[in-house]
């Protein structure tokens, strides 16, 4: 089911898609992302947020909430339910459709290589996971200073996850990308057409 689906990826991605998504993604991050970044830190008094943190413990947790204060917790849920349904959606369609087109392009359908072809799957992955842990950060947040058992467990590992995946899809694209240049080349070379 996997296969499928990332061959179906391959299949709907294009070349001017891949460049609408970079020049999309290009844009809120010029624009959109440093706005968005002060705000929340004002509203949020400046102190260490879980999206932005590679790991945390639900005490971390805790202590971001208190110091967010109960102004500072409301607009983190508010950007939660608001810029960070988009975000990801931003970030995502581009990672996906430009290694899905490069990864087309870089890997053959058959055989051990064509295995190359499913790493357009990580920012899937990854946005799936930034979803779960806004989901779980936010209702911590909603909830404080009463406790959400199991729930403030899987904030922080949904954090490291999601930062692994999305991490490891920028580094993906670079590698795709230089998998798709180098059998270009090859396919042009005179020793290919021997």
């Amino acid at each position: 089911m996997l296969a499928r689906f990332s061959e179906w990826l391959i299949g709907v991605s294009k070349g001017w898609m891949a460049l609408a998504a970079l020049i999309i993604f290009l844009l809120f991050t010029a624009l959109v992302l440093p706005g968005q970044a002060a705000g929340s830190a004002e509203r949020t008094g400046g102190a260490r947020q879980p999206d932005t943190s590679l790991f945390y413990t639900p005490a971390d947790l805790y202590d971001m909430a208190e110091a967010f204060g109960p102004d500072g917790r409301q607009a983190y849920i508010q950007a939660r339910v608001t810029f960070d349904v988009g975000w990801p959606l931003v970030y995502g369609f581009f990672l996906v459709m430009a290694i899905s087109w490069l990864a087309g392009r870089a890997f053959p359908v058959s055989g051990r290589a064509a295995l190359g072809r499913r790493l357009n799957l990580a920012p899937v992955l990854g946005v799936g996971f930034d979803y779960l842990e806004n989901l779980a950060t936010s209702l911590v947040m909603a909830r404080y200073p009463a406790p959400t058992p199991v729930v403030d467990l899987l904030a922080g590992p949904f954090t490291l996850v999601k930062w692994i995946f999305v991490g490891g899809s920028f580094i993906v694209l670079v590698l795709v990308t230089a998998a798709a240049v180098r059998r270009q080349f090859a396919a042009k070379s005179p020793k290919s057409r021997l």
